[in-house]
């Protein structure tokens, strides 16, 4: 499985924008324009990323911590495509050329999205984030765009080594989702990842099988973040 981050990131909303998606230090891009938004720059983030690796059999875990693409992707799309990309109220939908091409991206693909809190230190979410910023602020300064190395030889064999465990859940498709009207980052109803039958109790135990190669995983994080195995999981907890 490869998992990536995807951000965008645009100053004054529309203003000087940025897109990227990161895998690790080694294997990452970005890009951007003089004048967008925010949401088109977090659609970019993730179709540069799907063809990014179009050639490529993988699954791929997309992290993102806008709401808007996440449920454009697995809520909303195929009810504009119904509708003649239609909103339920019949208005247009909107960044529809995007959204057309990353519909199109998707065709064949083993993907899910993962949806994670902004801006709260995700190691993984930060390094994205920085780096559309940086992009954006570029375009601002009439600066060199810091577009990254791509998809490269460096990206092949354990691109995710650097990433955190993942254990959000696959945000559930609900016909019934309300559209939104722009930039949403809070946290979904089904964000939580354990409803425990005591939310009141001070301390909970519970235990985890792992796999011989889940377990190296789980140790290299825990390292790279500079914590014990334990400590890192109670964090994804």
């Amino acid at each position: 499985m490869i998992i990536a981050a995807a951000d965008g990131s645009a100053l004054g909303n529309p203003g000087p924008a940025g897109w990227a998606w990161y895998v690790a230090d080694d294997c990452w891009a970005a890009g951007g324009w003089k004048h967008s938004t925010n949401n088109v720059g977090e659609l970019t983030a993730v179709l540069e990323l799907f063809r990014a690796t179009a050639h490529l059999d993988d699954e791929l875990l997309v992290q993102c911590d806008s709401q808007y693409v996440i449920n454009s992707v697995t809520k909303w799309m195929p009810g504009w495509k119904r509708k003649g990309w239609r909103k339920a109220d019949g208005k247009p939908v909107m960044n529809l050329e995007i959204l057309q091409e990353l519909d199109a991206a998707l065709v064949g693909r083993r993907y899910r999205f993962e949806w994670v809190k902004g801006h709260v230190g995700h190691p993984m979410n930060e390094a994205a984030d920085e780096r559309a910023r940086a992009a954006a602020e570029s375009f601002r300064s009439g600066l060199p765009v810091p577009s990254g190395p791509g998809w490269s030889g460096a990206c092949i064999g354990e691109p995710d080594a650097a990433a955190p465990a993942t254990a959000g859940p696959e945000p559930a498709a609900s016909a019934a989702a309300p559209e939104p009207s722009a930039h949403d980052d809070r946290s979904p109803a089904d964000a939580t990842f354990f409803d425990f039958d005591d939310p009141t109790a001070d301390w909970l135990t519970m235990s985890l099988d792992l796999t011989v190669d889940e377990h190296t995983r789980l140790l290299e994080r825990a390292r790279a973040a500079g914590q014990s195995p334990e400590e890192f999981l109670r964090g994804l907890i």
